[in-house]
């Protein structure tokens, strides 16, 4: 925190709907729309279609065929929310609809406008991000039932079946698992600025708690998600234009620019409570991982990227729990660096079994395919076998960052 000369406004409290992020959500959209105004059922038509257009190679043309819409009718957050994950995901699917051996160097104009000025209207990238693809993509199934994934559904899909909700719905549970780390968060850094240990150790406490049962929820993804209809099928519809050699040009926004741009695709790196943790507990990330960690924060919807940037402004909690000599909050601290860690090796293994095995599994039916039925095989994607579908080089990305959160933990 920096000193002040005592003319400057007081900072306000944290307050977490300051952040759009809530006790109930976290940084879930709460109850997102399902369905937008009467003017866009040209895009909510496509968007419920989507799987099937992709499949049978008609959605270009259907996009072709799409009326120019203004975005005007749009009105607040929820109907600018659902637009952008429409758009997003028509978008994805035109673009890899053939594969990554069939992309396109422009987005058409009917689709690119709109598109450009709701993710201008919500501070978001024109591309599908973890905001879209998990934060606003679900809807309960019983509107008075529970969050559970038997309870839920997504609003809008692309091609994977099951394997497809399964990895979306996952990954919103281990987003549901984290809201109380975003209270506790709020709790530790209240603590620290008021100098009350019996509140920050029970703070530190909970934020462990909701890291190990984060990691809890990660671990479903083995009883939800097919590791083959993943790789092949699922993860090249999550791809960007930005570090891809599938698409080393950037793309075209017709009617935006008449330049190409490049936008990384979706990752877990996106999402605000990993690098909420990371900034209250003081984790310092090699150059190459912070700069990828940062450039994913303008993939976060604005208010959570605020929220981010608001901790780290706050007191060092670290420079606190040493020099408090307190052995309760030495360990306490240490036990959510050590479920951090936890968490990142758990997501190493996952991605191990999701992209590397997957690869390698892929590879030899290619082989084996490509002697039984000639070389017409449809191919699994192959441009991004080492690489997430943010762009990071991922093995060594994921071992960097669990590493340096390791070197976090505060030495006896």
């Amino acid at each position: 925190m920096e000193p002040g000369d005592g003319s400057e406004e007081p900072p306000l409290p944290l307050v977490l709907a300051r952040f759009e992020l809530s006790e109930e959500y976290g940084s879930l959209l709460p109850e997102p729309l399902t369905e937008l105004p009467a003017p866009y059922g040209p895009w909510m038509e496509i968007a419920h279609d989507l799987p099937q257009l992709i499949t049978s190679h008609q959605l270009r043309s259907r996009v072709h065929q799409m009326p120019q819409l203004s975005t005007q009718h749009l009105h607040g957050r929820e109907e600018l929310h659902l637009a952008h994950l429409v758009l997003s995901f028509i978008t994805m699917g035109y673009l890899w609809q053939e594969g990554e051996e069939g992309t396109v160097k422009v987005l058409p104009r009917n689709l690119a406008v709109p598109f450009w000025e709701v993710s201008q209207a919500l501070g978001l990238p024109p591309i599908l991000s973890h905001a879209d693809f998990v934060l606003a993509n679900w809807r309960r199934k019983n509107p008075h039932g529970p969050l559970e994934i038997d309870n839920l559904d997504t609003i809008i899909a692309l091609p994977g079946g099951e394997s497809l909700r399964g990895f979306i719905l996952v990954t919103l549970l281990v987003e549901k698992a984290a809201v109380p780390g975003f209270k506790a968060i709020v709790e530790a850094v209240r603590a620290v600025l008021q100098l009350d240990e019996e509140t920050l150790h029970r703070a530190l406490q909970e934020m462990a708690e909701a890291i190990r049962d984060m990691n809890k929820a990660l671990k479903r993804m083995h009883d939800h998600v097919d590791p083959a209809v993943f790789y092949a099928v699922i993860r090249i519809f999550l791809s960007g234009w930005k570090d891809n050699p599938a698409m080393p040009d950037g793309l075209i926004y017709e009617g935006v620019s008449d330049e190409p741009m490049e936008y990384s695709g979706g990752s877990a790196a996106q999402s605000t409570i990993l690098h909420a943790f990371d900034e209250l507990l003081g984790i310092r990330h090699s150059e190459e991982s912070a700069a990828f960690l940062h450039r994913m924060r303008g993939y976060m919807p604005p208010p959570h990227r605020a929220f981010v940037e608001e901790i780290h402004r706050t007191p060092s909690l670290k420079q606190h729990v040493l020099s408090s000599g307190d052995t309760r909050l030495h360990v306490a601290f240490n036990q959510c660096v050590s479920a951090l860690v936890d968490f990142r090796s758990y997501h190493i293994t996952i991605v191990t079994k999701y992209i590397t095995i997957a690869a390698a599994k892929a590879k030899d039916g290619r082989a084996e395919a490509g002697t039984k039925f000639g070389s017409s095989i449809e191919k699994p994607p192959s441009a991004l076998e080492a690489k997430g579908t943010g762009g990071s080089h991922i093995f060594s990305f994921l071992k960097s960052i669990r590493d340096a959160t390791r070197e976090g933990m505060i030495n006896a």
